[in-house]
Formats: structure tokens, sequence, C-alpha cells
């Protein structure tokens, strides 16, 4: 892979008139800092000159695949990870320094990942199929591996670890494949277990009584699939726990069925329950606390956890008491409270609605709170669960609406002391992408459809607005490096997440000021050409299935029940399938004629037919 750097002798920079140059800094954290704010004290890009940002160099990282990562900045160097790999480039021109790539050994359940962690010279991140890898950060050599979960019950490590104090957290994703799910932390030395936290508790363990079926909690979900927050004065661990399972049939597991839809603190040195919070019991319509929460101080001085999950609200949460401070709907609610019936009926946020990996931001110059949310409802109804190891456990069916503009998204900004809506800015398409302030009063930001937004911190006024070439649902970042404040961004996600209308190839691109007359190369994809048609391959068809494929529609086709593979083959002919795929209907992405061709799409044609 070459790095887009375009004309680097031209002196792509400007410098702004209004602010110093600032010094060197860092990313180190997947949120910045521990504390979650993704707050950046840099002004040199700032609300008087942002119409100068414009992109600097870009670097493809993989050929398609979900792409929702959240990169690391340290010293210079930028980390990137997808599914299955990890890339260091550097922070100023997009020169790849070196790739690691992984090669599962077990299922793939979910091909994601949110990035990695950075502690004394080494990289930790997991893998698909259930793995934890230390990485040197100076050459991407693997120095150990430690297998933590079982990819066999379609446990996942999709999380962005953080790593302190000589540990390296991580918990477990899968809990829409009925997971027990489990934090834990590993020692960064080489890599040996030092303590687990079952988010699901039984037996004896507190909370085991708000599953009144017990049988229940052994398949009871509680995946962690984002990132985690830590305080480091006072040891504290935060934990967003996602829903319970099976989803969408909570009279099969009565109770509060603790610690899902819940902030959960723990001791981080051992692992013990300190206290939490749950936003949301009874659970039937997949309603996780999936990113991490923030830790901030209000003006008043009162130490505050906010929270944000798929249930469309955001949460302030008293850290001393315990209590809640306030409750802010940031999207659209919609039969809140009614649980699915096998008739069914509309619910907002759906599955893929309200705020998902990417959560809350603060900014104390002016006391804000910054809170993405998508807007996008489902149909659901209720059914009989069938449990099955590695399968997706959904206890009913979910549709998603596909009516004209009924996919947006919100960025609303809250007083951090009442939560109180302060100004909301409307997206073309879903959020996802993260949400930066800094203290150039700018907060950057990106949607589904591809477009970089940056907005105005104080009014919410649309400052910028730059087109990718494919959509943003990843970290964004902003660093400074000899003088100059940079911008970076992952684009090119494939996910139901995405817009349908787009292609998505995985690409890393950094911004900054501009003169206005660099000659930057695009980032840009186009297809390769067709070759002779050959036999179809149904081992290749796999391959971009668990690259590109798994993350909608699960290992065996049926994640998403109104768009099952399963006997695909008695409903289309081979020829009538490939042209499907070809042209697909919303909200199934558009992947030809990039990145996969006619001979590629012909394999997985064949791949899916014998589902």
């Amino acid at each position: 892979m070459k790095a887009c750097v375009g004309a680097l002798a031209l002196g792509l920079l400007a410098a702004s008139a209004q602010a110093k140059d600032p010094p060197n800094t860092d990313w180190p954290v997947y949120n910045h800092n521990f504390d979650g704010q993704r707050y950046s004290p840099l002004t040199e890009i700032n609300a008087g000159n942002v119409t100068k940002l414009a992109p600097f160099c870009s670097l493809k990282i993989v050929d398609a695949g979900a792409f929702q990562s959240g990169p690391l900045v340290i010293k210079g160097v930028i980390y990137v990870t997808a599914a299955t790999t990890t890339v260091a480039l550097d922070a100023t021109n997009c020169t790849e320094y070196w790739r690691s790539d992984y090669t599962p050994t077990g299922p793939v359940s979910v091909p994601v990942n949110r990035g990695a962690a950075f502690l004394d010279g080494r990289l930790f991140r997991g893998t698909v199929d259930g793995k934890l890898l230390a990485l040197d950060a100076a050459t991407g050599k693997v120095i150990w591996q430690q297998t933590v979960t079982d990819a066999t019950k379609g446990e996942s490590l999709t999380a962005a670890p953080i790593a302190w104090n000589g540990l390296v957290f991580i918990g477990t994703g899968g809990g829409d494949l009925g997971i027990k799910g489990r934090m834990m932390a590993f020692s960064t030395a080489d890599g040996h277990e030092v303590w687990r936290f079952d988010t699901i508790p039984t037996g004896n363990q507190t909370g085991a009584d708000t599953w009144e079926t017990k049988d229940t909690a052994q398949n009871g979900g509680g995946g962690t699939w984002s990132s985690y927050t830590l305080d480091p004065k006072t040891g504290e661990l935060f934990i967003p726990v996602g829903n319970p399972a099976p989803a969408l049939n909570p009279d099969f597991r009565p109770g509060k069925n603790l610690f899902t839809n819940s902030v959960v603190a723990l001791e981080a040195k051992t692992g013990k329950l300190e206290w939490w919070y749950q936003v949301k019991s009874p659970d039937g319509v997949d309603h996780d606390v999936g990113a991490a929460p923030m830790l901030y101080r209000s003006s008043k001085g009162t130490e505050v956890v906010a929270a944000a999950g798929k249930d469309g609200y955001a949460y302030g949460i008293d850290r001393k008491t315990h209590k809640l401070l306030f409750k802010t709907a940031i999207t659209t609610i919609k039969n809140e409270g009614r649980d699915p019936t096998p008739e069914g009926f509309d619910v907002c946020p759906g599955l893929s609605g309200g705020t998902k990996w990417n959560g809350p931001a603060f900014d104390p110059e002016r006391n804000t709170i910054f809170v993405p949310a998508t807007d996008w409802c489902n149909f659901l109804k209720v059914a009989k669960p069938e449990y099955a190891p590695g399968k997706p456990y959904w206890g009913g069916s979910f549709a998603f609406d596909q009516t004209p503009g009924a996919q947006t998204g919100w960025i609303n900004a809250l007083d951090a002391d009442t939560g109180a809506i302060r100004w909301r800015y409307h997206t073309a398409t879903v959020t996802g992408a993260a949400v930066t302030p800094t203290a150039g009063g700018v907060v950057f930001t990106g949607d589904a459809k591809g477009h970089f937004l940056v907005l105005d911190s104080k009014t919410g006024a649309l400052l910028l607005e730059k087109q990718m070439t494919g959509p943003l649902a990843g970290g964004i970042v902003t660093y400074a490096r000899d003088g100059k404040q940079y911008v970076a961004f992952t684009t090119g996600n494939i996910s139901r997440s995405a817009a349908a209308e787009m292609v998505g190839v995985p690409t890393l691109v950094i911004m900054a000021l501009s003169d206005g007359k660099q000659a930057v190369a695009a980032n840009t994809a186009s297809a390769a050409p067709e070759e002779p048609l050959k036999p179809a391959d149904p081992f290749h068809g796999r391959q971009i299935f668990e690259q590109s494929c798994i993350t909608c529609h699960g290992a065996d086709g049926t994640l998403i029940p109104d768009h099952s593979l399963k006997g695909i083959k008695d409903r289309m002919d081979a020829a009538k399938l490939v042209e499907w795929i070809k042209a697909p209907k919303p909200p199934m992405p558009k992947l030809f004629p990039v990145p996969y061709g006619t001979q590629a799409v012909t394999d997985v044609a064949a791949y899916v037919s014998g589902f």
C-alpha cells in the first residue's frame, strides 16, 4: 500500500495567524484520555480558519470490510486497526511503517475491531476469533498471544482495550449470540489473566437474583464491544454493558437482568464490583449501553459519569451518590416501554439507532457535552427463542425502516450541569463517527454518507463539510507535530449502519490547514479491469463473505431475520443471486464494482447458495 502524500514539496500547510504554534501532542487512548472526554486543547484549527481544512494524505488500510476503528497517535506514529490488520503510519505524511495481518484459527462471528491500546512500547488488540495480541509498536511483531474467549460460542474481542498500570482491560463481545459476558484484565508482560468479572452474574454473585429464571443467565448476553473508561486517581474502571439475550423476548428471562444495559464501576486492580447504574430494564428491544462512559466535573464541582445508549437518551450520574442527575432524549423516541409482540410494532430508536460505539464527549471550557445519536426505527416481532452456540439468539425478528429519509441522525450539545439541550445538528444520514471537541471552538464529526463535518462548538452551525468517498464510523483524532495541527479519521466503513449507496474502502485520512494550492491525491478507489470469468470458487467466496458480509448477515446468514440468507438457493438461481449482489436493495451496501468485481461476486454467490 502506498501513501497518498500528494505534493508535500509545495508547502501544504498554512499556520493560523491567530494561534501560536502548538506543541507536539499525542492521542494515546481510544477516547484521547482515560476519562473519555475526547477534548483537545489545540487551537490552531479554529472557527475562524476551519474552511481551510483539507485532505492532506490518505492510506488504504484494507480492501473492504467494517471499519469502525479509533486511531491512536504516539510520538508521530498513527496506529490503526481493521478486523484482522494492524497498521503503523507516519502521522504527518501517511507513509506506512509496518503492517501486521492476523489469520483467524477459530470461527468468526463479528469481523470488527474498534482499536488498540498502547503501553510501554507495546500495542494490545483483540481478534475476531477471541485472541488477545501484544505487538511490538516499533515493528508490528507479535510478542505474545493468548486465547481468552471461546469463539465456538460466538465470543469475540471487538472492543478497543485500554492499558494501565501493567494491565490491559478488555471484555467479551457477542451478546446477540447468547454469550455469558465477562470483563477481564491481563498482564501486559505476558498476557496471563489477572482477574475477571462476570457481567451476567450467577450463583452467589451480586445480581444473580435478578435473573429469576436461573438457567437463562447462562446465555444472558451482556457483551462489551466499544471501549472503556478509567480514573487513575481512584483506580475505578467503568464498563459499558450491552443488552440481555435473547434480545427481543424479555418474558423468557424475567427480572432486571443485571448487569445488562448498565454502567458498571470496578476496582481496576482487582475487578471487584464497586457500584453500577442500570439505565434500562426490562429490555426487549436491544437497547445496549455500548459506548464507553465519560467522566467529567460539572461547573458546580460534581463528579459525573455521562453515558448514552441505544435507547436514545443521554444520562448524567453522580459518581458519589450513584443517583441520576439528568436523562435527556437525544433522538426520536417511539413506543418506549413496549415489548415486541407476535404481531409486531415500530420502535424508535431501533436496533441500529441511538448512540452506538462512539459516545459522549466534553468541552470543559464551555461546560458542554456532545453526544451523537442515530435516528432510525425498526419493526419488531417476538418469537420463541432457540439457542445454538455461535448463532443469533434474538427471540424475535426485526425489519429496518427503509422509508426515504428514515435514516438520519443528530449531534446534540447538552448543558453539562442540567442535561438541557443547547443545540442540535441534524445529520443527513446515520451517525457513528466519534465527536471530537477542541479549544479552537470546533467539533469534528462525520456521518455514514461520507461527510466529514465541523460544527461551531457554541452554536452548532455547520462550518465545514467535506465529502469523503466512504462512510465515517470510527475515531476522529487531532494532534500536533512540529508546530502543525492535524486531524485524522477512518473512512470507508461497510456495515448495516453505513449508507447503502456508498462504496466502502477502509482508509485512514489526514487533514490539515491548506494554502488552497496543493494538489492532494484523492481518496478514491477504482474498479479493477474485468478478467475472463472463471468457475465459481466457494472457498474464495467464503473469504469475502467473512471480510465484508458477516457484520450484517452473521456467520450463517441469519443475523438479520428479515434478510436471512438461509435457503436462498431455493429463492434465486445463481445468475439472479449474482445480479442481486451487484445491485442490492437497502440496507445492503453497494459493493460492486468496487471493491468486488464480477468474479468476486460470483464466488460469494456460490458460497451463500450453500446456506
